[in-house]
C-alpha cells in the first residue's frame, strides 16, 4: 500500500493495524498480533478497554482542551492529586506534558530553573549513565548514551544551542560488569563512578543525574543491582545535585509498583513519566516533583521558565486517571508481579541455557533477553548481523509483537528483545509468548 507517511522505516510496507481487542492486534487482512511487548512498553492495559474508552468520550463530550495559560481543568487537577498521593515521597508537584521525550526535556529546564532560582548559577552540567536512552529530542537526545541514535547529531550536539554539557559515567549492569564482586561491593563500585565524576567537575558544577530506574531500550530490563540507587541518592545529596528517575518506559505499574523506584526504597528529587500513563489511548507524560522544589520556584519568579501548548490536556488527563483507577480497582499491580514472575520462570525453563540468549532479566512484566554470539564469552553478534532486527521482523510473522533494541553490550554492539505485555495477560497468552517466540529463534538463531 502506498503511504504519504514518512515511517521510520521509510521503504518498509508495514501492515495497516485496524483494530485492537485486549492483548491482540489484527491488521487489514485479520491476521492476529500477540502484542507482548505493549509496543514500547506502552499499552499497559491493552487495546480496546472500554472503560478508558468511555473516560475519554465523556471528557471530549464536556471539555475536551483549554489552555492552560488562561485555565486549569479538573481532570489535570485530579490526576495531579493522584500522582502525587501515591508517589514515594506522598507530596510535591506535577507538570504534564505530551510525552516521554517532552517530559525529560521538561526535568532538563526544571533541575535548571531551580539552581538558577536558588542563585547557584555555576549549576549547569548534567551527569547520565553510558548506555542509556532518554529520548530523541536534542536536549534528551544529549543526555542519552545510546551511540547508534547520538552518532547523525552529533555536530549538533556539541557545537549547536543545545544541551553539550553533559558527561556520562557506568552504567549498572551486572551481567556485564559485577564479575566476581558481590552485589552490594558492585553497588557501591557502580555508584562511585558517579562520585568520581561529580568531584572531577566540580560539585558546584553539577546540576543533576539522570538515570533509568530499570533500564529499557538500550539496556533490555536491566534493573539495577540491591542498595545501588540508596548509594546514589547518597552521593547526590552530599554534592547538592538533583536526583532524577526516568520511569517513561518503567513506571507506572511495569515492574510491578505504580513507580518503579518504590523497590528501591529512595525518593527522587524528580520521577518522568509517560507511556502507561495514558496506556497508549492518548498521548501524556509527567515530571514529578517532590516537595520543597516547586516551592523554590513560588518564593522565586513564581513562574515556568518554559511551556507547551497541550501540557495538562484535558482529554490525556481524563485518560490518565481512568488508567490508574483502573490499575488499582483491578489489582493489576499484584497480576503485573505474579505473572511476571511466571512469564521468567517459563523463559527461563525454554531459553535458560539456549546458546545465543546470555541473560533473561528484569522486573515484573518488564523483561529483556540478551542474545549472545557466545554465552560463555558474552560477545555480541556483529551489528551487521541484525539479529534483534530480524526477530521483531520473524516474530511478527508468527504474530508476536517484542521490541527490539541494539548497542546492549556497549552502546554500539548487542541484541536484546524487551517482551513487555499488558498488565491484563492470562496464562494463556504467556503460553503463546513462548510457543511463538520459540518459533521465532529456531528461524533466526538456528
Amino acid at each position: 500500500m502506498k503511504s504519504n507517511i514518512l515511517h521510520r522505516q521509510t521503504a518498509h510496507d508495514y501492515p495497516l493495524a485496524v483494530r485492537g481487542e485486549g492483548p491482540y492486534l489484527f491488521d487489514q487482512d485479520g491476521k492476529q498480533y500477540l502484542d507482548a511487548s505493549g509496543g514500547a512498553a506502552v499499552s499497559c492495559l491493552g487495546h480496546g478497554h472500554a472503560d478508558i474508552q468511555q473516560a475519554i468520550i465523556e471528557q471530549v463530550g464536556k471539555l475536551a482542551f483549554a489552555h492552560t495559560g488562561f485555565f486549569s481543568n479538573e481532570p489535570a487537577e485530579r490526576l495531579a492529586e493522584t500522582l502525587i498521593k501515591k508517589s514515594p515521597a506522598g507530596d510535591g508537584r506535577v507538570m504534564f506534558v505530551s510525552g516521554g521525550s517532552e517530559a525529560i526535556e521538561a526535568a532538563i529546564k526544571l533541575c535548571r530553573q531551580i539552581h538558577v532560582e536558588r542563585g547557584d548559577l555555576d549549576r549547569t552540567h548534567y551527569i547520565a549513565r553510558r548506555q542509556s536512552y532518554h529520548g530523541t529530542t536534542m536536549g534528551a537526545l544529549a543526555l542519552g548514551h545510546h551511540v547508534a541514535r547520538r552518532k547523525p547529531y552529533e555536530p549538533l550536539l556539541q557545537n549547536g544551542p543545545n544541551l553539550s554539557n553533559v558527561s556520562h559515567v557506568a552504567p549498572c549492569n551486572a551481567y556485564r560488569n559485577q564479575g566476581s564482586l558481590s552485589e552490594e561491593d558492585y553497588s557501591e563500585q557502580a555508584a562511585k563512578d558517579l562520585e568520581d565524576e561529580i568531584l572531577r567537575i566540580g560539585p558546584e558544577k553539577v546540576a543533576a543525574f539522570f538515570a533509568e530506574t530499570v533500564s529499557g531500550s538500550s539496556l533490555g530490563a536491566m534493573p539495577p543491582t540491591r542498595g545501588y540507587f540508596a548509594r546514589i541518592r547518597e552521593i547526590c545529596d552530599r554534592h547538592g545535585v538533583l536526583l532524577v528517575l526516568d520511569e517513561v518506559m518503567c513506571g507506572m505499574g511495569r515492574t510491578g509498583h505504580l513507580f518503579a523506584c518504590e523497590k528501591d526504597e529512595i525518593i527522587p528529587d524528580m520521577i518522568a513519566l509517560a507511556k502507561g500513563l495514558g496506556g497508549g489511548y492518548q498521548p501524556i507524560g509527567a515530571v514529578v516533583l517532590k516537595p520543597g522544589l516547586s516551592e523554590t520556584i513560588d518564593q522565586g519568579s513564581g513562574a515556568l521558565m518554559q511551556s507547551h501548548t497541550y501540557m495538562a490536556h484535558a482529554t490525556a488527563c481524563a485518560c490518565g486517571l481512568a488508567v490508574l483507577n483502573t490499575i488499582e480497582r483491578d489489582n493489576l499491580l499484584e497480576n503485573v508481579r505474579r505473572q511476571g514472575e511466571q512469564l521468567k520462570d517459563q523463559l527461563n525453563e525454554k531459553f535458560g541455557q539456549h546458546p545465543h540468549i546470555g541473560d533473561i532479566r528484569g522486573r515484573g512484566l518488564f523483561i529483556g533477553l540478551e542474545f549472545v554470539k557466545s554465552r560463555e564469552t558474552k560477545e555480541p553478534f556483529a551489528r551487521s548481523a541484525n539479529i534483534s532486527g530480524k526477530v521483531k521482523s520473524k516474530a511478527m510473522e508468527h504474530g508476536l509483537i517484542c521490541y527490539p533494541g541494539n548497542g546492549t553490550a556497549d552502546g554500539d554492539l548487542g541484541d536484546h528483545i524487551l517482551l513487555a505485555p499488558p498488565f491484563i495477560v492470562e496464562q494463556k497468552q504467556l503460553d503463546e509468548i513462548i510457543e511463538r517466540l520459540d518459533q521465532t529463534l529456531k528461524d533466526v538463531l538456528s
